[in-house]
């Protein structure tokens, strides 16, 4: 019962949206994904379409009509050239996250409620006029009560039911997609909305978005070129975020970053450099690096605000990234198709031949172009859209980053035309895979596998022990030696495997500190 009344609600929000699609002649979507084709055709038979635009132009706008979740389902779906295309994705990484902003008294309302007192006991001065407003929280600029000029980030009010129901029809969509096309189950769809949802949870707390706010600036504390505005965690909850505010110069204004006496290649040489070390060498990188998100000071830093999308990399994904950089660049396509084998993305029964080939041909067209014309991001999209003949999964992992890459190299050009990012940070990402890839580097990462095998080795004892009595007590009967030596009998072998791992582990600190 319960089953059939979401399916009836879900049907329900899902007839709606397809009529906003129609409207903008954006039905592809829906026709594409193959869900629910009978709804689709009669929709688009009772539709006047009078849109006009590029397809993924006519689908943002859908969208964007659709409401604030379904923005941020546009702004997922950006990273997904591998499902939708180039072109689309292109053009939904454009789509404005901007909506009408409420009002300044719900915004105290909402203040005053997360901390229990009135706003003037916090701030000395707060604009009702917000400066920016998008689909889950709005900024308002105020001075504390003891003179500090601060930036407020508020929750739009009820936007946490708002989310939950939409989310509810993503995931009810993508479970008939897996259910209908099993061939789209290597791009994840249940999985993408389910991180979807994570992320849209953890924007709905604004501690967290701070807390990120907080490591970021813990990361750069050394670097004055790359600046993040401090958090004033006294006035910062779930639903309110404030922080040190931040005054410059927009990335993209070439004309008044040059009139302010600052040369457009240095500032881009350092927000290149600042995003090289967010992605390799923290694991931790800015998701949303769009123009209106970064901004140069007087002293000529590059200063980040807006911390709700972040994205991490473990190590390995970050040594297989760069190294895959570094391949593209010299043109070594061999090599970029091992770092797909070595990193497991792509099943060991295919051809390395096929996707050396495969490689070449989307990334000779790409570096042919002028230096300052070359796109990684694009050719990383494109190298994601081969996937399938490839049988290649999908790495979420590495579509947000995609399409951050994709934002920086924009904001790039606007600033720098004649220069490339990668080409800037190629020095940078050079030295960092001689110091990752190199013997000593090496020896570090075999010392820690085998402290980590050390740390967890009684807790396997444990299992193996436990294991041993659940099968002598059970139904499943083994023969007595095997289950003597389950259940500690060969106790002496394994203290003689722990003195072997033990050893190994000392000498090779002893090689290290040599």
């Amino acid at each position: 019962m319960a089953m059939m009344v979401r399916s009836l609600r879900n049907i329900s929000r899902l007839i709606r949206i397809a009529r906003i699609l129609a409207r903008h002649d954006a039905l592809f979507f829906l026709e594409r994904l193959e869900v629910a084709p009978l709804l689709v055709w009669g929709t688009r038979l009772a539709s006047r379409r009078q849109q006009t635009g590029r397809p993924g132009q006519r689908l943002a706008a859908a969208l964007q009509e659709a409401g604030p979740s379904f923005i941020k389902l546009g702004q997922a779906l950006s990273t997904r050239s591998d499902l939708l295309g180039e072109e689309i994705t292109s053009d939904l990484s454009d789509l404005q996250d901007k909506l009408p902003p409420f009002s300044g008294a719900e915004a105290r309302a909402i203040i005053a409620g997360e901390f229990g007192c009135p706003v003037e006991s916090l701030f000395s001065q707060f604009d009702d006029n917000a400066i920016a407003a998008a689909s889950i929280a709005q900024v308002h600029l105020a001075i504390t009560s003891d003179g500090q000029e601060v930036a407020v980030k508020i929750l739009r009010p009820a936007i946490e039911d708002a989310f939950a129901r939409d989310l509810g029809l993503f995931l009810w969509v993508a479970e008939l997609i897996e259910a209908a096309r099993p061939d789209y189950r290597r791009l994840k769809p249940v999985e993408s909305v389910r991180t979807l949802a994570e992320t849209v949870k953890m924007e709905m707390d604004l501690r967290f978005e701070a807390a990120a706010a907080a490591e970021l600036r813990d990361n750069f504390a050394d670097d004055p070129s790359f600046y993040i505005p401090a958090v004033d965690w006294g006035r910062t909850g779930r639903r309110v975020m404030t922080t040190e505010r931040v005054s410059g110069i927009p990335i993209d204004d070439r004309a008044a970053i040059i009139a302010a006496g600052h040369q457009p290649d240095e500032i881009l040489t350092k927000a290149a450099a600042a995003f090289f070390i967010q992605v390799f060498r923290d694991g931790f990188f800015h998701g949303d690096l769009h123009p209106g998100n970064l901004f140069v000071r007087e002293d000529g830093s590059v200063a980040a605000v807006d911390f709700g999308i972040m994205g991490r990399l473990d190590r390995p994904n970050r040594r297989h990234l760069g190294e895959l950089l570094m391949s593209f660049l010299e043109r070594d396509f061999r090599r970029v198709a091992e770092i797909h084998f070595d990193a497991g993305w792509v099943p060991e029964h295919r051809s390395v031949d096929a996707f050396t080939q495969a490689s070449r041909s989307i990334a000779e067209p790409i570096l042919d172009k002028p230096q300052n014309e070359i796109s990684i991001a694009r050719l990383l999209g494109q190298l994601f859209q081969i996937a399938e003949t490839f049988d290649m999964e999908t790495q979420p992992q590495l579509l947000l980053l995609q399409k951050t890459m994709l934002l920086a190299e924009g904001t790039g050009r606007i600033l720098c035309p004649e220069a490339n990012m990668w080409f800037l940070a190629r020095p940078l990402i050079e030295d960092w895979l001689t110091e990752t890839l190199g013997p000593e580097a090496r020896l570090r990462d075999a010392a820690s596998e085998i402290s980590d095998t050390l740390r967890r080795l009684p807790h396997l004892i444990a299992q193996v022990e436990k294991t041993a009595d659940t099968l002598a007590d059970g139904e499943l009967k083994l023969h007595p030696e095997t289950v003597r030596a389950l259940r500690g009998d060969q106790r002496p072998q394994m203290g003689i495997m722990v003195g072997i791992l033990v050893l190994l582990f000392l000498l090779l600190l002893a090689v290290l500190a040599g």
